[in-house]
């Protein structure tokens, strides 16, 4: 069965929507959704067969993989990543905005991800449509990019392209208007000499 394509607007999207999108994601869907940079794949935290469907998408092994964390903000960080003052200062001044910050993983990250890695990725983009979805599921959307790294591809930044591709593979494609083919910033900040590990679009004066 085709997944759904869904339209919403970052500035104000839909709470009917949103709220819809939450539910789903509940019972274990994968969704593709606009974010500040790329268009990015997702599913609940906490729904382990939803985090394997992910990893066959992306085509890694779960225990192997790279995802990320969509927060809505940084108020319950402490639960996923072991943070300092000083990178605290720091994602509090960038964010909401294309940064991928690497913390030192909490121990909740090992039991959620079936994984031993030893950090965990928080983004906290500056698109409301990500952001009120984590914020009405009431905890964090694993994020990975549908972009492939070592090439732009067409499909990655026009919706309706994004559907043709992954509308057998996901539950629900996000219609958020076109999306970027630059990827987030990345910061190691496990520890207070933060590194630029990969630059994307975000520009971090440090």
């Amino acid at each position: 069965m085709a997944a759904e394509f869904l339209k919403l607007y970052p500035t104000n999207p839909d709470p009917r929507r949103i709220d819809y999108i939450a539910q789903a994601l509940r019972r274990g869907a994968v969704i593709v959704y606009p974010t500040d940079t790329v268009y990015g794949i997702g599913c609940d935290i906490h729904n382990a067969r939803a985090v394997e469907r992910v990893a066959r998408i992306k085509g890694v092994k779960p225990t192997k993989n790279d995802f990320s964390f969509i927060c809505y903000d940084l108020s319950h960080i402490a639960d996923y990543a072991r943070v300092s003052n000083s990178a605290f200062k720091l994602m509090k001044r960038v964010l909401p905005g294309p940064y991928t910050f690497l913390l030192e993983a909490s121990g909740n990250v090992p039991k959620l991800l079936n994984t031993n890695k030893k950090t965990v990725g928080i983004r906290v983009p500056d698109n409301d449509i990500p952001r009120q979805i984590v914020h009405e599921l009431g905890n964090p959307i694993i994020t990975t990019s549908i972009r492939d790294e070592d090439e732009v591809i067409e499909y990655s930044t026009d919706p309706e392209l994004i559907f043709e591709k992954f509308q057998h593979q996901a539950d629900i494609i996000i219609d958020g208007g076109y999306g970027g083919n630059i990827p987030s910033t990345i910061v190691d900040a496990t520890d207070d000499d933060f590194t630029v590990v990969r630059q994307g679009l975000g520009e971090l004066v440090l």
